[in-house]
């Protein structure tokens, strides 16, 4: 029996997202906008409840291409408000657009968002040694400055928070719990 971090012990699903990809640095630019979308939409819920609806939102918002999302229209928008299978915020699916073109202009201007992103670890993970997830925090300085810049940058639901949590899903930060399986796994 493997020992993993808790928050992840509800279901299959979670456990396989938690052994398989969170935590694990991230360096492709279509995966970094995935979850840029995917943390924007839980912005106020769970990850569970967006993990369960990720192959919607993959089909719902053409597979997270930022190219594609940049060009929504109107009929577009009313179309994702109206998709059941999704989290229908008008907020939220404006703020993905808005997002979408400022991935693209940080992709100009960095040569890819990937290179952007981790500057702010200074291009390696930081290593966190938590005994539970009592100690981990909501945020961080280091959070706390993405979110700065990115809000700056004109992203929208792009909170300290919500921007730790993107750390920790695309590996910026290791933050599973040190007798996590996982934990030497992605400290590697």
């Amino acid at each position: 029996m493997k020992t993993r971090c808790e928050w992840c012990l509800g279901t299959q699903l979670m456990i396989d997202y938690h052994d398989k990809e969170w935590g694990a640095s991230l360096h492709d630019d279509q995966k970094l906008f995935e979850f840029l979308v995917l943390d924007t939409f839980q912005a106020g819920l769970s990850w569970s409840t967006i993990l369960n609806k990720r192959e919607n939102f993959r089909k719902a918002f053409d597979n997270f291409n930022p190219n594609k999302i940049t060009k929504y229209d109107q009929k577009k928008i009313d179309k994702l408000l109206s998709d059941s299978s999704i989290i229908r915020n008008r907020l939220k699916i404006n703020a993905t657009i808005i997002n979408a073109k400022n991935f693209l202009q940080i992709q100009k201007d960095f040569g890819s968002f990937d290179t952007f992103i981790w500057n702010f670890v200074g291009g390696k993970t930081k290593i966190n040694s938590w005994k539970n997830l009592n100690q981990i925090p909501a945020k961080t300085p280091h959070s706390n400055a993405m979110s700065k810049e990115l809000t700056k940058r004109g992203f929208r639901f792009m909170g300290s928070t919500i921007c730790y949590a993107f750390m920790q899903a695309i590996g910026i930060v290791n933050d599973h719990v040190v007798d996590c399986f996982r934990y030497n796994e992605v400290s590697k």
